[in-house]
């Protein structure tokens, strides 16, 4: 198959400089909005000036909006939509060419000219549906604004227009195929694009055994496409349209390659700027490049959430306490906050990678981050599992 342009076989010296340049363009941009999403920053002189920059979580975005609606101050352009997501977040939309870039993933699922697309995202209030609306037009497809539910009136419209491919969330694609089945009718999709939720290899399996190759891509309200699956299958390609870092949850600081730890993007979108916008989910950086051909950089995929706040003896526990506590003490490498009961009373246990060998060295610090004492362990370096976590909860709540 062909690639949907040659940014996505560039080599990584003439990516870099073209992000470099269009980093640069968001940061001026950036530097001269009002309010508090302004960053004082000049130029970088390397991608890796990147991680000096502030991180932006949605409770920023959040305030932020509340305080000057309806996108908190930040330097958008052309906007010809308005969406809300829950929180409520408000994020904009545009009629450019493939403006969440989501039709570089269609085009590596297979989709083009001559598909029909039954797009099963909904059209209302949040932009999914839009979003694959304008990257089905991006690939010379036509679409079928379907939306959710109704799935007897899919099913008819799906043979009526013979629709050969899917846009929706993975389990609803089966939902249509059932009722397809239990109403005698054959369907003519091929091809299913699918994101917004867990696709499982057994799923995955039971489209491939009906004739459906199905692929997955990982995209977001505020920042469209991230990564998507080709059919190399060896994780996702990072989109070219955005810069990606893995940090240690609770920081901006980041992990080194196959570590796992929070997905960060800065979107090079000029018609909405967003520089190290946390997503809160878990991920990691995959060696090498995609046997397909395409040179950006590869993650693993969706792996579990950073926000790992717990409530431990009626206190929250965050990623950022942890953070503070490793920053505290050089010898640290990593810790993990483990919460246990012990009868009918929580335990706190502070895991710490170290080569120390007093953990009375750590306990005033403890108390100085997490306001509660501990049980503290100390662990050889490479001991804590590399799964992403801080604050691990062992309590059952059965």
């Amino acid at each position: 198959m062909s690639h949907f342009d040659t940014m996505e076989t560039r080599s990584k010296d003439a990516r870099n400089a073209a992000q470099l340049a269009a980093l640069n363009t968001q940061l001026a941009r950036v530097a001269a909005a009002p309010g508090a999403c302004r960053i004082d920053r000049s130029a970088l002189a390397d991608l890796a000036g990147l991680a000096e920059l502030p991180v932006l979580r949605k409770s920023d975005l959040s305030d932020w909006q509340k305080a000057a609606p309806p996108f908190g101050g930040i330097a958008v352009q052309n906007v010809a939509q308005v969406f809300q997501s829950p929180g409520p977040i408000y994020e904009p939309g545009g009629l450019g060419h493939d403006w969440w870039r989501l039709g570089r993933f269609l085009h590596a699922t297979g989709i083009g000219a001559g598909d029909i697309v039954q797009n099963c995202f909904a059209y209302h209030f949040v932009p999914a549906g839009m979003m694959f609306d304008n990257a089905a037009r991006a690939v010379g497809a036509i679409v079928f604004p379907a939306g959710t539910g109704q799935t007897e009136l899919q099913v008819r419209a799906a043979v009526d227009i013979r629709t050969t491919a899917y846009a929706g969330t993975p389990d609803y694609l089966k939902v249509i195929l059932d009722k397809a089945e239990s109403m005698g009718a054959t369907l003519s999709i091929t091809r299913a694009a699918v994101g917004g939720g867990a696709l499982f290899p057994s799923l995955r399996q039971e489209y491939a055994d009906r004739g459906i190759t199905c692929r997955q891509c990982y995209a977001t309200a505020d920042l469209g496409n991230i990564a998507y699956e080709s059919d190399a299958m060896e994780g996702m390609i990072v989109d070219e349209g955005v810069i990606v870092e893995i940090v240690r949850p609770g920081t901006g600081i980041p992990v080194p390659e196959g570590e796992v730890g929070e997905v960060l993007v800065t979107t090079l979108n000029p018609d909405y700027p967003l520089i190290r916008f946390a997503t809160g989910d878990l991920s990691a950086v995959l060696p090498g490049s995609s046997p397909c051909g395409r040179t950006n950089m590869r993650i693993k995929g969706w792996m579990g959430r950073a926000d790992q706040t717990t409530k431990i003896k009626g206190m929250f526990v965050r990623p950022e306490q942890v953070a503070a506590f490793v920053a505290r003490h050089p010898d640290i490498l990593r810790a993990r906050v483990i919460a246990g009961r012990e009868g009918e009373m929580d335990m706190l246990t502070i895991r710490v990678e170290t080569r120390a060998t007093d953990p009375e060295a750590y306990a005033a610090t403890v108390m100085d981050t997490l306001k509660m004492r501990g049980k503290i362990e100390l662990v050889p370096p490479g001991s804590l599992p590399n799964d992403g976590k801080v604050i691990e909860d062992l309590r059952s709540y059965g």
